[in-house]
């Protein structure tokens, strides 16, 4: 259990950031001495400051929350589950989009990348795989990079782990995540890190290039989130899509 104090917590972020104690202070309204004061327990901040700084230092809803616990001031934002009957118009929509993107390959991750629902295309891509990477909970990129997982099949696995490995890069930059932090330190262990070769020049994006029975799929991925989403839960699900970057994919997948 985490014990830091709400001092500890508000200075963890501003190094996170990268921000003086002058700069933030500033940005927020109060001296200096005040919230150096803040950060080793020896003043109290208001349910406000502390809303105040969490805005200025960009800290997303879970992190927030857990700041105002620690000050001993309830959670400003809910936190649940995708069973509550208050999520059912999301989970509604998740389906619905995930079907909707059919014949298109599909699915839904939470914060750290586990697995919570996917589109049949998903699925068939995925059989061939070692089954224990297949046991609940599923990690996408735990499962794509592995060697017993898709990354024999990945036609350019280095390119592929290096924009994966930037996507994390910047998560963990964004919430100070640990867990992906370990979750990336795990991926850069697996084998096929190779120099990545140059970028086709006028590429839009790295594709993953990736061998089936049925061909080679030259696959774009893009990334939707909800907007302004007020609960925890629902601000840290992603839903994953994969679009085809040339004619020969996109025949592929409408003839499977």
């Amino acid at each position: 259990m985490d014990t830091q104090t709400i001092g500890q917590e508000i200075r963890r972020w501003r190094t996170h950031r990268r921000r003086s104690q002058l700069d933030l202070a500033l940005d927020t309204g109060i001296s200096t001495r005040h919230l150096s004061f803040v950060e080793t327990g020896r003043a109290r901040p208001s349910r406000d400051l502390i809303l105040n700084l969490a805005e200025q230092l960009d800290v997303p809803p879970r992190g927030r929350n857990a700041m105002l616990l620690q000050a001993g001031f309830a959670p400003v934002h809910g936190e649940r589950g995708l069973d509550d009957a208050a999520m059912a118009a999301a989970r509604a929509a998740i389906s619905h989009i995930l079907a909707a993107f059919a014949p298109f390959p599909a699915l839904v991750v939470d914060r750290h990348w586990t697995m919570v629902e996917a589109n049949a295309p998903v699925l068939a891509l995925m059989g061939g795989v070692a089954p224990e990477l297949l046991a609940a909970p599923v990690n996408p990129l735990r499962l794509s990079l592995h060697p017993d997982g898709l990354a024999p099949r990945i036609a350019n696995l280095p390119e592929w782990r290096a924009s994966l490995f930037r996507r994390l890069e910047e998560q963990i930059a964004a919430s100070g995540d640990e867990a992906l932090a370990a979750l990336l330190a795990e991926l850069r262990a697996y084998p096929g890190g190779e120099d990545a070769q140059a970028v086709t020049p006028n590429a839009i994006a790295i594709p993953l290039l990736l061998d089936t029975p049925a061909g080679r799929l030259s696959l774009i991925s893009m990334t939707s989130v909800f907007g302004s989403p007020l609960d925890v839960t629902l601000s840290e699900l992603a839903i994953e899509s994969f679009l085809p970057a040339d004619a020969a994919t996109l025949a592929i997948l409408k003839a499977a």
